[in-house]
């Protein structure tokens, strides 16, 4: 295009500031408005050589213009398509969501939204070329990430081929020195690593392709950025919106796939196989975990802190006692008062911030909602509370065994302890399952089932012996977590990432253990004036621990780290 575009108070210095000069003029250093332009010779005219130029032989049959049609033949002019309408136009804007979409849509999902109006009315100017550079340099950063994920996920579904080798050969060897009974569970623990591994592999293939439509998406943005300054600003505007919003789900996949990190299969040994094969329900534990995961799996806690905190109320008439502990979605702790026959709720900062008197002794409490708790009473019944502004009682329902310690709210259902087994309630109180003995009639706990704590797809149960029982949702035996140190068994909890806390009654101490069941030693040695511990609870708002003891007018708060 010819110079003269240039303003020429910006060329030469001149104080005359024309958005558009003469081509001929320009070339004489001589300045001069154009009122024209011949799209022929690519020049702009002023008025003088507008005549001239219809006046000479070689230029008399050009067709001049009018200086101004090139600004508007310069904008790009393009209908874009909407992403889930392709058969229509982005005509509209959704100030509320601050995105463009098609009338359909605004019509589905946008007509509650306010700020809703046409691309077209919307006064917006060009945008600036920093703004395109920034979002150039962002989509090459996104083309870079999205390698990189690329290159680990193919990566992790070599190394998941490799493991799952490694995995069956660690399942042979353990084959070799069990009995006939074990080859039932080798076929039943290799149907569930081949299932794993399937569902992993699928998943993994599944973001691999994903991950390469996300990269020709960033490459088509990409292109079309190098076009965006020549479009007209209603266009820019639409283009940018939808641009962003590609490179936005770029970012989303990405931070997903990093956050999760790379799978791989592992595989648990039972070890106490060989010993118990008519008890064993599978040879094995297949499952997936995650980088990030097998980072934080072997987290060991130390005690960095430890105070003490009085409960004791005006108007308790007794030595309190502290049954049990839970803790609501916004962090507020309760505590269950056995001698002083009420519920505390806590403030913040552990102080007692109100109660509700029960009539009776509460034996365990647990949360069933977001604001209410459930208490199960000396009298057998299971008090529901509402936790809101005031503790308000509700509905209750019967259970057997409401004297003895343990309760806890998994999927669902209450299972609670009742002195010989473990019994699993509806809320509405139909008695569902008992748990008692494997399917070989044997013993599930050593002793009587006490505190019950859920982690993730199981709960786990004490037994008044040197540990806990962790039984899965179909009710069986998933491991056993025991240590010689431990005696009389009653306290459990389980921190955020998998750590199982068990406190031992006689032993006067706290013992940590993996999510596989490994002992990871003592968090609190029974010679540290810990004195007969009963109910423990893990604070995941504050990471700490919350210890009670028999007869206690105080509760012992650990600040725990690693």
């Amino acid at each position: 295009m010819a110079a003269g575009r240039l303003p020429t108070s910006i060329r030469d210095g001149s104080d005359a500031d024309f958005e558009y000069t003469c081509t001929p003029c320009g070339e004489d250093h001589i300045r001069e408005e154009a009122v024209k332009y011949c799209p022929e010779c690519e020049e702009y005219l002023c008025a003088k050589c507008t005549n001239q130029h219809g006046r000479r032989k070689a230029t008399l049959s050009h067709k001049l213009q009018d200086k101004d049609v090139t600004k508007r033949m310069s904008m790009i002019t393009i209908a874009t398509k909407c992403r889930y309408h392709p058969n229509r136009d982005i005509e509209m804007y959704c100030e509320t969501h601050d995105m463009v979409y098609c009338t359909k849509c605004i019509a589905k999902k946008h007509r509650s939204c306010n700020g809703v109006s046409e691309t077209e009315d919307m006064h917006t100017s060009l945008v600036h070329q920093k703004e395109v550079q920034h979002l150039e340099m962002q989509t090459r950063n996104i083309q870079e990430r999205l390698l990189a994920v690329d290159r680990k996920t193919q990566k992790n579904l070599d190394s998941l081929e490799e493991q799952r080798v490694d995995m069956l050969a660690k399942i042979e060897e353990v084959e070799q020195n069990l009995i006939e009974h074990i080859r039932k569970l080798k076929h039943e623990a290799i149907t569930t690593l081949n299932k794993g591994y399937t569902s992993e592999k699928e998943d993994l293939k599944y973001t691999i392709n994903k991950t390469a439509e996300t990269k020709k998406e960033i490459e088509t943005v990409s292109s079309q950025l190098q076009t965006l300054t020549r479009m007209e600003a209603g266009q820019q505007f639409v283009q940018m919106k939808l641009i962003q919003q590609t490179v936005n789900d770029a970012v989303k996949l990405i931070e997903k796939r990093e956050a999760t990190g790379s799978k791989a299969l592992c595989f648990t040994e039972n070890t106490d196989l060989k010993t118990s094969i008519l008890t064993a329900t599978s040879l094995g534990h297949v499952n997936t975990v995650t980088e990030n995961e097998r980072q934080t799996a072997q987290r060991i806690y130390k005690v960095k802190s430890k105070k003490e905190i009085n409960i004791k109320m005006q108007n308790d008439r007794y030595t309190c006692h502290i049954s049990d502990v839970c803790q609501l979605q916004d962090g507020t702790i309760i505590l269950a008062d056995c001698n002083n026959r009420k519920i505390k709720r806590l403030d913040m900062n552990y102080n007692i911030k109100d109660h509700c008197d029960l009539g009776n002794r509460p034996m365990g409490i647990c949360c069933t909602g977001q604001n209410e708790v459930a208490v199960k009473m000396g009298n057998n019944k299971v008090q529901f509370i509402s936790v809101g502004s005031s503790l308000s009682k509700l509905r209750e329902i019967s259970v057997e065994g409401g004297y003895y310690l343990g309760m806890a709210y998994f999927a669902g259902e209450l299972w609670i302890s009742t002195g010989s087994d473990v019994s699993v309630y509806s809320t509405s109180g139909s008695l569902l399952k008992t748990i008692s003995q494997d399917v070989n009639g044997r013993n599930i706990f050593k002793s009587t089932p006490r505190h019950m704590a859920v982690s993730g797809d199981s709960v786990i149960v004490t037994d008044i012996s040197d540990g806990a029982v962790c039984l899965g949702k179909d009710y069986t035996v998933q491991r056993e977590l025991r240590d010689k140190r431990l005696a009389n068994t009653k306290g459990v909890c389980v921190s955020c990432d998998g750590t199982v806390f068990l406190s031992g009654f006689s032993s006067n101490n706290i013992v940590m253990f993996d999510k596989n069941g490994v002992c990871l030693g003592e968090l609190v040695a029974k010679d540290s004036d810990l004195k007969n511990p009963i109910a423990l609870h893990y604070d995941s708002k504050m990471n700490r621990l919350i210890v009670t003891c028999v007869h206690s007018n105080k509760v012992i708060i650990f600040d725990i780290s690693d």
